[in-house]
């Protein structure tokens, strides 16, 4: 069942590192994004406020496996064209968006309403008093809620083999093709990705932990 491991392990490890890559890539930049589009959402600015509430409902409302499609397939008619791996790193990030932007906002709401007045009352301004005041104290509320985004993220990274990444899935089944087994190959993939994500659970747990202590 798995005599085709000698063979191909080091194909699945340099998968785990790209499935990996993508991942960390993808959140990061998601961070970025959702903590932006967070902003545009509580602004007192009423465009703003609609133009980030319809890239969530669109984003979280869509399947991923559409979103990177249209990136990597569609686009391309209209000039539009990234790598496969670009294409990947776009659609998660952009996905991964939506839901931080959702985590900010709750962990900027979970703040007592006071500390903003008492920022603003010491001659700060709002972005100010956001960036060293609200921001800081949303992040550290909203991180267990970012380690368990990052563990979706490395299950939802498995879409990226649809447009030709090496990450796990499309390794598994390069060697599903190579080796006409299925169970086996396919088999190893999912035991990666479980190892990967209780690994990642146990942390986000540890972490939870050193939180509410």
């Amino acid at each position: 069942m798995f005599d085709f491991l000698p063979n191909y392990y080091t194909t699945y490890l340099e998968a785990t590192v790209t499935t990996l890559k993508v991942s960390l890539i993808a959140l990061l930049v998601g961070l970025i994004l959702g903590i932006v589009v967070c902003l545009a959402k509580i602004s007192t600015f009423k465009v703003l406020n609609v133009i980030a509430a319809i890239y969530v409902e669109i984003i979280r409302n869509t399947p991923i496996l559409v979103q990177i499609m249209i990136i990597y397939f569609a686009l391309p008619e209209i000039g539009i064209s990234f790598t496969p791996f670009m294409s990947a790193i776009i659609a998660l990030s952009i996905n991964s968006g939506a839901y931080v932007s959702e985590i900010f906002r709750s962990g900027i709401l979970a703040i007592d309403k006071g500390q903003m007045e008492a920022g603003r009352s010491l001659g700060l301004s709002y972005f100010q008093t956001m960036k060293l005041i609200i921001l800081p104290q949303a992040l550290k509320n909203s991180l267990p809620a970012l380690g368990n985004e990052f563990i979706s993220l490395v299950k939802e990274s498995s879409i990226v083999y649809f447009v030709g990444v090496a990450d796990i899935m499309f390794t598994a089944n390069t060697v599903k093709n190579a080796t006409y087994q299925t169970f086996g190959p396919y088999l190893v993939a999912a035991t990666i990705y479980f190892i990967i994500t209780s690994i990642l659970s146990l942390l986000v747990k540890r972490l939870e932990k050193k939180l509410t202590k």
